[in-house]
C-alpha cells in the first residue's frame, strides 16, 4: 500500500514520490522543461548563427519576457479561477505547437529572424499561464505535511531537466547540422507531457482543506465528491480581486524580500544569455560545448536540490538565502574572466547550486504563506518577477555586451549582484531574520 511506503523511514527523503498524482505531474514537468531547454539551445545558436550580433540575443529574451509582463495578472487569476489540471494541458500543448511553428520555419524561411521571435512571443503567452498553474496545483498533489519534501524534489526534476535538455539540444544540432530535429523532438516531448497530465487527480482544494483531510481516501488519493462539492465559490473578477497577488505581496515583507531579492540578483548577474557567444568567439567550442555549459548550472542545481531534499533547511533560512545569492554572485564574476572551457563548466555548476538553495526556500516560503485561493495570482506576481530577472535579464545582458563587451557586461553584472545583497539585508531586516520556514512562523494566528 503506498500509505505504508510514505510511513517507512527509509523513504523519507522521496516521501512525495509515492503519490502517483506527483509523480504524473513530476514526470511531465520534467519531459516539457527537456523540451523547452532543447529548444533554447537550437533557437540561441539558430539566431546568433544568422545575425552575429549579441543583442539579437536579448530579443530572444525580450520576446519571451513582454507577453508574461502584459498578461500575469489574468494569467494568475485565470489559474485561481479554472480547473488547473485543464490550463496545464493547454499549456503543455502551447508549447507544442510553439515548437512545430519553429520547426515550419527552419523548414520554409531559415534565415528569417522575424518569425523566430514572433513564435518566442507566442510562446510567452503560454509560459505565462503555464508558470502560475503549474506552481498553484502542486499543494493538491501531495499531504501538506510532505509539501516541502515535494518542493525540493520538484526543484530537483526541474533542474535535471535542465541539464539533460541543453546537452541533448546541443548534440542534436550537431549530429543533424540544424535545428530541425531539436524542433521535432520538442513537439513529440509535449504531447507526451499533455498525456501525462491527463492522468493527474487533484488531492482537495484550501477552502476545504479541514474537512478534506478527515475524508481524504488515501488509497485512491483522491478526496470523494461530497467533500469537493463543498468548496467554496470562486471570487469574481475585478480590479480589487486581480491586484490581490499584488497587495498581499506588498504586505507580506518577507516574501517581498526574497523574490525581489531573486529577480535583481539574476536580472544583474545572468550570463546564460552569453552563452552562445562565450562558446563560440572565447571559449571557441561548438552547439556541443553550448550545450554542456547550459547544462552546467543544471548539474549544479540538481544536486544541491537533492542534497536539500535529505537535509532540509530547518534553520536560519533568510540568513542562507542571503549567502546563496552572495555566492551566485562571486561565480558569475568568476566565469566572467574565465577562457577555460573547464574553469568555466566549474563555474556554472556552483552558481547553479547556489542559485538553487535560494529557489527553494523562495518557492517554500511562498507556497506555505499563501492562502490557496489567492496563489494562482501571487504566483503570477511571482512570474513576473522571475520573468524580469530571466527573460529581461536576457536583454540586459544582450544590451550590456552590445555596449561595453562580452566579459565586462557579465563582471560587472556580478558585482551588481554582491551590491544588491548588501542594500536588500539593511531594506529587510525581516528576511535577514527568518529562520524557520514553516507555518506557524509565517502565517500569524
Amino acid at each position: 500500500m503506498l500509505t505504508s511506503s510514505a510511513e517507512d523511514p527509509r523513504l523519507a527523503g522521496r516521501v512525495a514520490f509515492t503519490y502517483p498524482n506527483f509523480v504524473s505531474y513530476t514526470i511531465a514537468r520534467f519531459f516539457i522543461v527537456v523540451a523547452l531547454e532543447m529548444q533554447s539551445v537550437a533557437v540561441g545558436w539558430q539566431v546568433y548563427e544568422i545575425t552575429k550580433r549579441p543583442i539579437d540575443l536579448g530579443y530572444v529574451g525580450l520576446a519571451q519576457f513582454l507577453p508574461g509582463f502584459v498578461l500575469f495578472l489574468f494569467a494568475g487569476h485565470a489559474a485561481d479561477l479554472f480547473d488547473r489540471r485543464k490550463l496545464l494541458i493547454a499549456c503543455y500543448a502551447g508549447f507544442g505547437l510553439c515548437s512545430a511553428l519553429l520547426l515550419a520555419i527552419s523548414w520554409r524561411a531559415p534565415h528569417s529572424v522575424h518569425a523566430i521571435y514572433v513564435v518566442l512571443v507566442l510562446l510567452g503567452v503560454f509560459r505565462s499561464f503555464n508558470f502560475p498553474v503549474s506552481r498553484a496545483i502542486l499543494p493538491h498533489l501531495v499531504p501538506e505535511e510532505h509539501f516541502s519534501n515535494a518542493v525540493a524534489w520538484n526543484a530537483s526534476t526541474f533542474q535535471i531537466a535542465t541539464i539533460a535538455g541543453p546537452a541533448i539540444g546541443g548534440i542534436v544540432y550537431a549530429l543533424f547540422r540544424g535545428p530541425e530535429a531539436v524542433y521535432a523532438t520538442a513537439v513529440t516531448v509535449s504531447v507526451v507531457s499533455s498525456i501525462l497530465t491527463l492522468r493527474i487527480h487533484t488531492l482537495h482544494t484550501a477552502p476545504a482543506r479541514e474537512l478534506a483531510d478527515r475524508e481524504y481516501d488515501r488509497e485512491s488519493h483522491r478526496v470523494p465528491d461530497r467533500v469537493a462539492d463543498r468548496v467554496a465559490d470562486k471570487e469574481p473578477i475585478n480590479l480589487r480581486t486581480v491586484f490581490a497577488g499584488f497587495r498581499f505581496i506588498w504586505e507580506k515583507k518577507l516574501i517581498l524580500g526574497s523574490i525581489s531579492l531573486d529577480m535583481f540578483a539574476v536580472l544583474l548577474g545572468g550570463a546564460v544569455a552569453l552563452l552562445p557567444v562565450y562558446a563560440r568567439t572565447i571559449l571557441h567550442t561548438g552547439p556541443w560545448g553550448l550545450g554542456l555549459l547550459r547544462s552546467a548550472p543544471g548539474v549544479g542545481a540538481a544536486l544541491m536540490a537533492i542534497v536539500v531534499a535529505h537535509r532540509p533547511i530547518r534553520r536560519r533560512a533568510g540568513l542562507t538565502m542571503l549567502s546563496s545569492v552572495a555566492a551566485f554572485g562571486v561565480f558569475t564574476i568568476v566565469f566572467g574572466i574565465s577562457h577555460s572551457l573547464i574553469v568555466s563548466l566549474v563555474a556554472l555548476f556552483l552558481l547553479g547550486a547556489s542559485d538553487m538553495v535560494s529557489v527553494i526556500i523562495r518557492a517554500t516560503l511562498v507556497q506555505v504563506a499563501t492562502p490557496d485561493e489567492m496563489r494562482g495570482r501571487v504566483n503570477a506576481v511571482d512570474m513576473l518577477f522571475i520573468g524580469v530577472s530571466n527573460e529581461l535579464g536576457e536583454f540586459e545582458s544582450g544590451v550590456t555586451a552590445q555596449w561595453f563587451g562580452i566579459v565586462p557586461a557579465v563582471v560587472l553584472g556580478g558585482v551588481g549582484t554582491l551590491l544588491v545583497i548588501a542594500a536588500w539585508a539593511w531594506l529587510f531586516p525581516e528576511l535577514r531574520e527568518a529562520d524557520q520556514l514553516t507555518v506557524a512562523e509565517l502565517v500569524p494566528k
